[in-house]
């Protein structure tokens, strides 16, 4: 019985089209670490120029910009060698505390970004309103709490004072809590993509330009060019 309710979970959590995929990945994985299937929902949500809570839910919640040699880096689970490449593409931090102590974080990048997973860049537009996030992360104490909602807040305020009006998201099919969550700041659904990935060789599928791409060098990565003013529901 334990082995049926396995079996369906990915389906009755993704769907049937999703679970199957979900399903699929797995198994590769089994094969190799190097055999996966990654399943992408790129998204653009509108920045205001009214906060998205009210002042009373978020005044335990500090939120500020972290930069290179700041302390708070220190609790950061982010490899050196990654953090470094951040630092050197000028991407931006912005961080959570509650008491002084760091609960959490989101970076920035503009005009574009550099996916880590597979051989892909988003190239983000209007250039110079739009910029692209990533590394959404909270620490698991504070993820059942307001502390999501308050750094989205504090993040929509600060890119509307720097004349940022769209932040776009790479949002994994699989990461159910991230998706739920990310719905309920007006996000616009931008295109979707599938990499499976062999070894070195990356075969892609996606619902907007250039649709299908075949590559196995740094050389063939493959760019998505997004704008937040096209995206439909």
């Amino acid at each position: 019985m334990n082995l049926w309710r396995r079996i369906a979970a990915p389906f009755r959590d993704f769907g049937a089209l999703a679970g199957l995929l979900y399903a699929t990945d797995r198994v590769l994985s089994m094969f190799s670490s190097r055999l996966r299937l990654y399943v992408y929902e790129l998204t653009a949500q509108p920045v205001t120029d009214k906060p998205l809570l009210p002042r009373r839910f978020t005044s335990k919640i500090a939120i500020r910009e972290i930069r290179a040699g700041d302390p708070a880096i220190a609790r950061m689970p982010v490899r050196p060698e990654v953090m470094a490449e951040r630092w050197r593409a000028q991407a931006t931090c912005l961080a959570a505390f509650k008491d002084s102590a760091l609960i959490g974080y989101m970076w920035f990048c503009s005009p574009s970004y550099d996916e880590d997973e597979v051989r892909c860049t988003y190239r983000v537009a209007p250039e110079g309103s739009a910029v692209f996030d990533f590394d959404f992360y909270l620490f698991p104490e504070y993820r059942l709490g307001l502390a999501f909602a308050a750094l989205w807040n504090g993040a929509n305020q600060f890119l509307n004072e720097r004349g940022v009006r769209y932040t776009f998201s790479r949002l994994t099919r699989f990461n159910l809590a991230s998706r739920q969550a990310h719905r309920h700041f007006n996000l616009k659904l931008v295109g979707r993509a599938l990499f499976l990935k062999a070894w070195q060789v990356e075969f892609m599928l996606a619902t907007i330009r250039p649709f299908f791409h075949v590559g196995a060098t740094e050389g063939s990565r493959v760019r998505f060019d997004l704008r937040g003013d096209s995206g439909d529901e």
